[in-house]
């Protein structure tokens, strides 16, 4: 036997790499029967089988791509088709797809020893060889588009590129860039590694720590820059409020004090988002309002998605100060 493609597999869809790793269902669709396929799989043969159904056709060193295509034609098959649709509902998750979303402190992808596979709760998949199949407890994610294979988001493949004991600093590190970046935003990774009953390890609650100051740095630094951007006029930064000779009213992020506007970055995460701090921030809101203080709410993920349209939100606000009634002095201290 030699090494000649089998019609009616061409040389070039064989050096491709959604033509060089394929199913055994594939395999038999382009004319290649099961026992041919065995044959020039047998080892030193010009074939091998990556996974079970899953065959490299070359002798050499699988690619970090070639394992990653195996992972997810072995977890989430579902035709003959070798196209990425024909992966089904698998998705690349833990540390293989914070490698693909390119976060710096990940490892990279020739460095793994293993491909996490997440799949939906009611596959029945066994782990195998390279592959560890990750099954979603709950809601399954919409997976992002990564070199044309389907990734888990940033959250939820951090989430389980932690299940396993890690070191703390370079847990530390990734959290610290996935919200730098852009890639997420900390209530998300919270509540994703609070589904994973992750919180309770001593260096995951030093990272979260860590990253919801982090994340609220970066959101004041947006907040700063849309005021700057946008040319809005200058507030009062972190200040206290409160009624002269009277109770404390609060911290603000921001307050105009001539259209008696504040500003509030709502960076609460899920292990904080109880009945009880939802009902202190819905006390104080109203206090305010009572005495004459527009309130305006503006979450990180607005200012990072919508910054301009944030922008107009509080202009209106500072512009509708004319048409009020004059709000109570309040005495403003500095935070």
């Amino acid at each position: 036997m030699n090494d000649t493609p089998l019609s009616p597999l061409t040389p070039s869809a064989a050096a491709d790499a959604s033509g060089r790793v394929l199913t055994a269902a594939q395999l038999r669709a382009r004319g290649v029967s099961a026992a041919v396929t065995g044959a020039r799989s047998r080892p030193g043969g010009p074939w091998q089988q990556l996974l079970p159904g899953v065959y490299l056709l070359h002798g050499g060193r699988p690619t970090p791509g070639d394992r990653l295509r195996a992972a997810l034609l072995y977890t989430g098959r579902r035709s003959a088709d070798a196209d990425a649709a024909g992966f089904g509902e698998a998705m690349i998750t833990g540390a293989a797809a914070l490698a693909l979303h390119g976060l710096a402190a990940a490892a990279p992808l020739s460095a793994l020893d293993r491909v996490d596979v997440l799949v939906p709760r009611t596959r029945r998949l066994r782990s195998t060889g390279f592959v560890r199949v990750v099954r979603a407890a709950q809601d399954f994610p919409e997976a992002r588009r990564v070199t044309e294979l389907p990734v888990a988001p940033v959250a939820r493949a951090l989430a389980d590129a932690l299940a396993e004991p890690a070191d703390p600093r370079a847990v530390r590190l990734l959290l610290r860039e996935a919200v730098r970046g852009g890639h997420c935003e900390p209530t998300a990774v919270v509540r994703e590694l609070s589904r994973a009953r992750l919180l309770g390890r001593p260096y995951v609650m030093d990272a979260v720590d860590a990253l919801l100051a982090e994340g609220r740095a970066v959101a004041e630094e947006r907040l700063y820059a849309m005021v700057r951007e946008h040319g809005l006029p200058e507030p009062l930064w972190n200040v206290d409020l409160r009624l002269p000779g009277g109770p404390h009213l609060g911290g603000v992020d921001a307050y105009w004090p001539e259209q008696a506007v504040v500003v509030e970055l709502d960076t609460r995460t899920p292990r904080q988002d109880d009945d009880e701090v939802w009902s202190r921030c819905t006390r104080k809101r109203e206090h305010l309002e009572r005495l004459g203080i527009t309130v305006v709410h503006l979450t990180p993920r607005k200012l990072r998605e919508a910054c301009d349209q944030q922008a107009v939100v509080v202009r209106t606000a500072l512009m509708a100060a004319g048409d009020r009634e004059p709000a109570a002095y309040v005495v403003v201290l500095p935070r």
